[in-house]
């Protein structure tokens, strides 16, 4: 009979895939919206047009990297790939999302606050602190012995800085009338 312990890093290892799993491939459909135009999404061409209305110019290069963070970023924290990478390229852009579009407004969704993105970011943080677990790709690999707490506390910085690299560079905005 398996000992107490061993049923329980069962179950941590199962619920955090479980998490993982369900987290990033929402995450990635919401990045396949700007990117393919796929689930009532924008794709590329909208989205670009948008993030240049709030002065990310050029916007087709801005819309494309954050199509592809936030796709690549979900597909890497649902396979367990990469460990930190997947959460640090999502923290990035929700960063520039609760800046630039939903700090302005109240807190809740529901009034377009910054309450959704945040989740998302709290979520990826402590997902990445956490590692990708027994049932990922990194496990099966055997990726995982690199993953120190340095080098994830690392990853993660440069998703933070990579965020706030991309509000430096936008321009302001000129109101039409």
């Amino acid at each position: 009979m398996p000992s107490t312990d061993a049923i329980d890093t069962q179950l941590l290892d199962l619920g955090l895939f479980v998490v993982r799993l369900v987290f990033g491939l929402i995450f990635a459909a919401h990045g396949s919206q700007k990117l393919f135009g796929w689930f009532g999404g924008y794709g590329l061409a909208g989205t670009a047009g948008w993030l240049e209305s709030i002065g990310f110019r050029p916007g087709s290069r801005f819309a494309t990297a954050a199509a592809l963070a936030e796709f690549v970023g979900g597909l890497l924290l649902a396979l367990g790939l990469l460990g930190p990478v997947g959460p640090a390229l999502m923290i990035s852009v929700m960063i520039v999302a609760m800046i630039t579009v939903h700090k302005a407004n109240p807190f809740f969704v529901s009034t377009n606050g910054i309450e959704h993105p945040l989740m998302f970011a709290v979520a990826a943080f402590g997902l990445a602190l956490t590692g990708p677990g027994r049932y990922s790709v990194d496990y099966a690999l055997r990726l995982e012995r690199w993953e120190t707490p340095g080098l994830t506390w690392i990853v993660l910085a440069v998703g933070v800085v990579g965020g706030l690299l991309q509000l430096a560079v936008r321009k302001p905005v000129t109101k039409t009338t």
